[in-house]
């Protein structure tokens, strides 16, 4: 079509390539170029550089990431290629070619220690390898092009792909009881909300309200992972599960995990004037998918 922007999307096989996926059909405007890693090698500069080039990108959303977060600590190097070195490579082709930059990153880049909503401006203090290493590839990002967003979520899940809400329905169903950690505080983030915010920025930007910089998205409320489980039950009419809370120090793990982690989101709403669901609200349209016949 006639003008059409083309719109790189990378990591496009997961939870939030999907929802991308799924979205894109809404979007006639722009030509999108969904890849995973058997059509792009974003670990290869040189392969970034000719796609980009090639098919004459405006915008790339990277959703690719390295998120296996315990095994990162025994495979750094892999994860930083990924997280980081990548998300560089993806820069250095957009400015290239003066392409825009939506990159997702990860609550992990902050402390977690906080006891109020972490705001873009809070300091930075990962800790665990996939934490740094996605803090990294935010500062590579921004050196090689200015001209990018980083979006920091947490808690993802979707209807795709291996996540916390899918296996709590599957053991909520195979088991008669489950320990879930209730000291651990944050908020989900229904993937198909992320991917409509993404696209929404997209649009902004193409009517001139580019807005470069660092922002949090996640869904709205508070929760802990045993509240979120005890939700993802009642939503799916799962009884027959009784769901001990236990502390973050009784669950056997080789990362320091976020003990809170909840970000403040006034920067993105105010910014782009988003409305932004409930945590729960969007569990349940999520739930509706994965249950429904």
């Amino acid at each position: 079509m006639e003008g059409q922007k083309n719109i790189l999307v990378t990591g496009a096989n997961g939870q939030l390539g999907n929802e991308l996926r799924l979205l894109s059909s809404t979007y006639p405007a722009y030509r999108f170029f969904f890849t995973d890693i058997e059509e792009l090698d974003i670990c290869d500069s040189d392969a970034v550089s000719d796609f980009v080039n090639t098919h004459k990108i405006d915008y790339i959303l990277n959703s690719a990431a390295y998120t296996a977060v315990e095994r990162a600590e025994e495979d750094a190097d892999r994860c930083r290629r990924i997280n980081a070195l990548a998300v560089e490579n993806l820069g250095r082709a957009a400015a290239a070619v003066g392409a825009k930059v939506f990159h997702v990153s990860t609550d992990y880049v902050y402390g977690g220690t906080h006891y109020k909503p972490y705001e873009e401006s809070d300091d930075t203090a990962p800790c665990s390898v996939y934490g740094a290493t996605k803090l990294e590839g935010e500062t590579l990002l921004f050196k090689a092009c200015p001209a990018s967003v980083v979006v920091r979520t947490s808690w993802l899940y979707s209807s795709f792909g291996n996540n916390f809400v899918k296996t709590m329905l599957r053991l909520g169903r195979e088991k008669s009881e489950l320990n879930v950690v209730f000291d651990q505080i944050g908020t989900p983030t229904y993937a198909a909300d992320l991917a409509a915010i993404l696209l929404k920025m997209v649009t902004a930007s193409e009517a001139g309200n580019f807005r470069p910089g660092v922002y949090n998205f996640s869904n709205e409320g508070v929760c802990s992972w045993y509240d979120f489980t005890k939700a993802i039950h009642r939503i799916a009419g799962i009884t027959g599960c009784q769901v001990h809370p236990i502390e973050g120090s009784q669950y056997p793990s080789k990362v320091s995990r976020p003990f809170y982690s909840v970000m403040n989101k006034k920067k993105i709403k105010t910014t782009f004037g988003f409305v932004i669901p409930h945590w729960e609200e969007s569990l349940s349209v999520c739930i509706e998918k994965l249950i429904k016949p």
